[in-house]
């Protein structure tokens, strides 16, 4: 397998800077193997049956993009440097990894302050990230972030325009519970309460894992031959409640539905042994062609970046071709891609048709 058998040409005007409103108003590009549907994401009850399960990231996204300014004195006199700062993910250690841009304005032990009462050390650099250690904890240092803090908008969107307030509403899922993921899991940012009340009515239920989304979801892959290629590590859980609920849902005859990428690789990461069980830990789990998938009987997701690992999850699940049509199709149709996006509903011929 190639790099290159995962690429599609995407025009720029299809990229999402906004997401839809309301936001399961977006378009959702229904998938049952080879056959593809048009529709809406408010229509999604009507592609499930009664007894099907959905699993939802409950990561919460923080405001991980701070500006901040570094003060020093020295013998020629009084310099300040404005520090741009990106969260990445708590140390061990009560630090937090972060990038800093620029990295060489700034010296280990020195302060970079974010606003009256809120500041970090940074306490030292390794591999182009500084660790920081604020001035807060707890309740504290996330009233601060929030208030201080703007959304990690991932960089095709970043570059485009900057976060502003309605990101911080529009980039978290309305049951974004456990606070760590620096991206949100986006497949989910579709769902609002008018829709999953249709869901239950409709005879669906839910479970919730956490899968913190961590900065390396969007490093590019740089290896031609994309099965030596390293992923990045992310921590997750699924709980004994969650994994219980997966298995009688699969016992019964149900499908196991993740919303999103980010629940899949966390389920699967769970179901090595061949069935899903209670797990906690990183996982750097690669998914592309040729893996067994163990709990996943479908997938709901957004477009994804050409040339990315995501495409090759994608297409271990559906099939290289029929991918390949689909994404065809999605450009073809004005489909709106990556994280504020739309949606595609990714059902393999397996899995079973459509239930009216």
């Amino acid at each position: 397998m190639k790099l290159s058998d995962f690429d599609f040409d995407l025009p720029e005007d299809l990229i999402a800077t906004r997401p839809a409103s309301p936001r399961s108003a977006a378009r959702l590009l229904v998938a049952e193997g080879d056959r593809i549907t048009d529709a809406r994401v408010s229509d999604l009850p009507e592609w499930f049956q009664p007894g099907d399960r959905l699993v939802l990231n409950d990561t919460k996204v923080i405001p991980a993009r701070l500006s901040g300014q570094r003060h020093r004195s020295s013998a020629q006199g009084d310099t300040s440097a404005r520090i741009e700062v990106t969260l990445l993910e708590p140390g061990a250690d009560g630090t937090w990894n972060a990038l800093l841009k620029p990295l060489k304005k700034v010296k280990p032990g020195e302060t970079i302050r974010f606003a009256d009462g809120f500041s970090a050390v940074l306490e030292g650099v390794a591999d182009g990230q500084g660790a920081l250690r604020f001035n807060l904890e707890g309740d504290e240092f996330e009233a601060a972030l929030a208030e201080a803090g703007a959304m990690p908008l991932p960089p095709y969107i970043a570059a485009k325009r900057p976060a502003d307030a309605q990101d911080k509403t529009d980039y978290q899922t309305v049951w974004a519970r456990h606070t760590g993921a620096v991206a949100a899991p986006t497949a989910s940012l579709h769902f609002d309460a008018p829709l999953l009340q249709a869901l239950k009515d409709r005879g669906i239920t839910f479970s919730y894992v956490t899968l913190h989304v961590g900065a390396g979801t969007f490093l590019p892959v740089k290896v031609e031959d994309v099965t030596t290629h390293k992923m990045h590590a992310e921590w997750g859980r699924v709980s004994p409640e969650a994994a219980a609920e997966i298995a009688a849902t699969k016992a019964a005859g149900g499908r196991i539905i993740p919303v999103g990428t980010t629940a899949l690789r966390l389920i699967e990461s769970a179901a090595r042994s061949g069935a899903i069980a209670p797990w906690e830990g990183e996982t750097d789990i690669f998914i592309y062609p040729g893996f067994t998938f163990h709990v996943a009987d479908a997938l709901m997701t957004n477009f994804h970046l050409p040339r990315s690992t995501l495409m090759m999850l994608v297409s271990a699940l559906m099939g290289q071709e029929t991918v390949r049509q689909i994404y065809s199709h999605a450009v073809d149709s004005g489909y709106r891609f990556f994280s504020y996006g739309d949606a595609s509903l990714l059902i393999p011929s397996a899995a079973g048709s459509r239930q009216s």
